[in-house]
């Protein structure tokens, strides 16, 4: 898209493009009329996600770390780098932090060179198992900072941390969102999370595995609408930094959204209960206030729906067959 300060269309760059939500986006910025380079180290990405982009006049893949030099002319920054779920970050800790923290720096870095927008895609993880429910943006959190899940939390609240910094410091103009629990087409099978876990075990026919009663709830928000967020959040004037919740905020329990992956999937799978991992949260929920006032901006993709399509996604591809990276 053209406009009167970009007389190009806007080049965006999208770290991490290349996986789950990253790859959504980038579609979206190209259907826009961006120009977008994807970087991507496809550590946890998928080059599949992003083939039908290849040979776009408009889109440019780069695979490459975000924690080395990052040397692009661009207008704007998504900064979606990190693995997100517990069973990628925590299978390298120490490289989970640099990505968030080192990866900040090298992004912030280059946006002030630029003198362009830059947005960070944080989590609700930076709130732990929250003791204020549901959380607004002003909550500070209940994070240990020494647990299994520590690297991937405190990596992300340190790049907060960077993003206020560099614009206090060298008025570089950050946009933070702090995404909820977000699901769809191309979240990756093995991924460990919740969603993704319950459809590939009942459409396999394998008992579908609830940690603790399965009275812990989440809220669950479609990937289209997530990035309708991120895009309408970079939009915003300058000084409108956030941090915004972005997600549903309709509370699921985990019993419950097994039982919906049951009726919509037709399995035969039954239910087993196990012990809850360390540091999981009980209750995770948005106060979406701040995103309604201030973008206009709520999930429209009803969780039945979204749901339907997600497994539909895992039905067409094939839950046995892992992604070629």
């Amino acid at each position: 898209m053209m406009t009167q300060d970009h007389p190009h269309p806007t080049r965006s760059l999208v770290t991490g493009g290349a996986g789950f939500i990253g790859s959504h986006l980038c579609d979206r910025l190209i259907a826009m009329g961006h120009e977008v380079t994807c970087l991507d180290k496809l550590t946890t990405g998928d080059r599949a996600n992003i083939d039908h982009l290849f040979g776009h006049s408009r889109f440019l893949f780069l695979q490459q770390d975000v924690t080395g030099p990052i040397d692009l002319e661009v207008d704007e920054i998504y900064n979606l780098a990190c693995p997100a779920s517990p069973v990628h970050y925590q299978n390298d800790p120490v490289q989970t932090i640099r990505t968030s923290v080192h990866g900040a720096i090298n992004l912030l870095d280059l946006a002030q060179r630029l003198g362009c927008r830059i947005l960070q895609a944080s989590t609700s993880e930076v709130y732990g198992d929250p003791l204020e429910h549901p959380q607004q943006e002003t909550y500070w959190g209940n994070v240990n900072p020494v647990g299994i899940r520590s690297c991937y939390d405190e990596g992300k609240r340190c790049a907060e941390t960077l993003f206020f910094d560099y614009h206090r410091q060298h008025g570089v103009d950050i946009k933070i969102a702090r995404i909820f629990n977000t699901y769809g087409p191309r979240m990756q099978p093995d991924d460990g999370r919740v969603v993704s876990n319950f459809i590939v075990q009942a459409l396999r026919g394998e008992d579908i595995t609830i940690h603790g009663t399965g009275t812990q709830s989440r809220t669950f928000c479609y990937v289209d609408d997530l990035v309708t967020g991120l895009i309408d959040l970079m939009k915003t004037p300058t000084g409108v930094t956030g941090p915004v919740n972005l997600g549903s905020d309709t509370e699921c329990a985990m019993i419950e959204l097994a039982r919906q992956v049951q009726k919509l999937t037709g399995t035969a799978s039954g239910l087993i209960f196990t012990d809850r991992p360390g540091d999981d949260p009980c209750r995770r929920q948005p106060n979406l206030n701040k995103a309604r006032d201030i973008l206009n901006w709520q999930p429209k993709t009803a969780f039945h729906d979204g749901l339907a399509a997600t497994i539909a996604y895992f039905r067409e591809r094939g839950v046995l067959v892992h992604c070629n990276r």
